[in-house]
């Protein structure tokens, strides 16, 4: 099994800009941009920490690695950006796309060797490179997934009989945030 993950790794980061592309697509605005609840990440910013993340995280600890450096943790509430009314969700998903079509000839690049190599992370202490690569994949499968469950909460609130198979899916609303 070992042997196969790096080539899914590679298929799910090399799948996730053309997910999100398919989805600014042919989603309302509006939908993309909703919170599930007061301090959960709607779609778009979900979205928007992906990129984040190829700009500020990914790449650039890959070559952390690669050089033989340690490299700091990463606080999104403090590190990252805040989407604003003048980003189009598809203008963010093309430069997602484009950032990781750069990262993706970085990562095709790597050796058996290099997937080895060790460096500090500010927070979690000695890791590999292979088991950074695999974070990145369940990285960003996990933020797509949340940003899915942002976008099912308001037709899961209007669902009536059929809520309870969603119960997994639901955000918890604060007591005075409205369905």
């Amino acid at each position: 099994m070992q042997e196969y993950m790096l080539p899914w790794t590679v298929a799910v980061l090399r799948t996730m800009p053309e997910r999100w592309v398919n989805l600014v697509q042919k989603l309302p605005e509006e939908l993309l941009r909703m919170q599930p609840a007061q301090g959960e990440w709607s779609a778009l910013e979900c979205l928007i920490h992906l990129i984040d993340t190829e700009r500020q995280v990914f790449p650039v600890r890959m070559r952390c690695f690669l050089e033989g450096r340690d490299f700091p943790g990463f606080d999104p509430d403090s590190q990252g950006n805040l989407p604003s009314v003048e980003q189009l969700p598809k203008d963010l998903a093309r430069e997602f796309a484009g950032l990781r079509e750069e990262s993706l000839v970085l990562l095709e690049k790597l050796t058996p060797f290099d997937l080895e190599r060790q460096a500090r992370h500010g927070e979690l202490g000695t890791v590999t490179l292979s088991q950074m690569v695999h974070e990145w994949a369940a990285h960003d499968l996990m933020h797509t997934v949340q940003a899915e469950r942002a976008m099912m909460q308001p037709f899961i609130d209007r669902c009536g009989p059929w809520q309870p198979y969603f119960a997994e899916h639901r955000v918890a609303k604060s007591a005075g945030q409205a369905k």
